[in-house]
């Protein structure tokens, strides 16, 4: 494993790191045994904007195992565990308990990254930026319980407003060779207009080649999230280049990018650690993604799912981003595979509850028909 410089902060972070993701819904046997996996395989970068008490709970038991100064927590203001749901709020007194309880959850005097969460038009921003959810960030990086300040974002335009701002320390960005295909946009549902892709593509768009200047030339690290689209990219008949990339091609591509840190993939399985890890050891026909770019057709992600968990609260507590997890492992099978309607079967609430009250849709950062998801989900498994 090699590791990289978070930008000026000085915190050394493995080139490799994982998202929260994959421990939602896991017992703490089940986390214990991912989380060992991974820190034995010299991953020591972790990115927590989960609420789940669960989950932070389980975590901070496993890592308690550990030194406090062999791994590096990203955890997530704004974000809050209501009704049994994540949910993203911008209210200080929600926020601050709910910040709070990650120290106490995971037995730890620190986060070394206080992440400003999800953060993607202008109007956000400057609520986000003069009000007093920076100045609590401020105050905890002045007392020490966070050494450095980030903010999290799908959109160029804010990212670099973010990164001209004097105060991020680092930057959360959704990168992959799609998403770089997009151009900067402060309505993140333009990105994914079939028009947006009209044309075969040429490279990075030229703004977001300056953020990832801008970030290299002022200090400020990029982590990556979406490194592979959802998974998009690793399935030939989705992906919009016309043929699969690998994990490995995926993660190189985003350490490629000038500024770039870390690559925290959302990683549910041993399996999918390997895969991620084998990036440290590959060779570089393996690494390499120039041909299959190159060659890329035209394409949209128009109505595409990127599992996020971003339209969530759901009014009724659907799972929305497992079901359509579900919905799509079996469309690209063809059919049902056993275990994948046991999965679904098991879940608490199913797509047939759908209200269709659109909140999940406003809430989307990728313009996701979800409540037609929702349908497809229930002709598809029956309830």
């Amino acid at each position: 494993m090699q590791y990289r410089t978070l930008g000026k902060t000085g915190i050394k972070v493995s080139e490799v790191g994982m998202g929260c993701e994959g421990f939602e819904g896991k017992s703490f046997k089940e986390c214990e045994q991912l989380l060992d996996f991974a820190m034995q395989n010299n991953i020591n970068f972790f990115d927590l904007y989960t609420s789940n008490p669960e989950v932070r709970r389980n975590l901070g038991k496993v890592l308690k195992k550990y030194p406090r100064n062999k791994f590096i927590i990203q955890g997530h203001l704004c974000t809050i565990w209501k009704d049994g749901q994540y949910c993203r709020t911008r209210d200080i007194d929600k926020i601050i308990p709910s910040f709070e309880q990650i120290l106490t959850l995971m037995q730890i005097e620190y986060v070394d990254i206080g992440m400003v969460h999800y953060v993607d038009d202008k109007n956000d921003y400057d609520i986000v930026m003069n009000g007093p959810i920076i100045e609590y960030a401020k105050q905890l990086k002045q007392k020490g319980i966070i050494k450095s300040i980030g903010l999290s974002t799908h959109n160029t335009d804010i990212a670099l407003l973010a990164a001209e701002s004097g105060i991020m320390d680092v930057i959360m960005f959704s990168i992959n060779p799609a998403y770089d295909m997009l151009p900067a946009n402060e309505d993140v549902n333009i990105f994914f207009e079939e028009s947006t892709y009209d044309r075969v593509y040429e490279g990075i768009d030229p703004k977001r080649d300056q953020l990832y200047q801008t970030c290299q030339n002022k200090g400020i690290a990029l982590t990556v999230m979406k490194p592979f689209a959802g998974g998009l990219l690793l399935d030939e008949k989705q992906s919009p280049f016309g043929k699969a990339m690998t994990p490995i091609q995926c993660i190189s591509y985003c350490l490629d990018r000038p500024g770039v840190a870390s690559v925290l993939g959302g990683m549910a399985s041993i399996d999918q650690v390997k895969q991620a890890v084998d990036y440290c050891t590959a060779s570089n026909k393996e690494c390499d993604y120039s041909e299959i770019l190159a060659n890329a057709p035209r394409s949209s992600f128009s109505g595409h799912c990127m599992y996020c968990g971003h339209c969530a609260p759901c009014t009724v507590k659907i799972d929305i981003a497992s079901v359509n997890k579900y919905l799509d492992l079996a469309i690209a099978q063809g059919f049902i595979p056993e275990t994948v309607q046991n999965h679904y079967d098991l879940l608490e609430h199913h797509a047939g509850e759908c209200i269709k009250c659109g909140q999940c849709m406003k809430n989307c950062p990728f313009g996701t028909n979800i409540i037609e998801k929702m349908e497809q989900a229930e002709q598809l498994f029956g309830k």
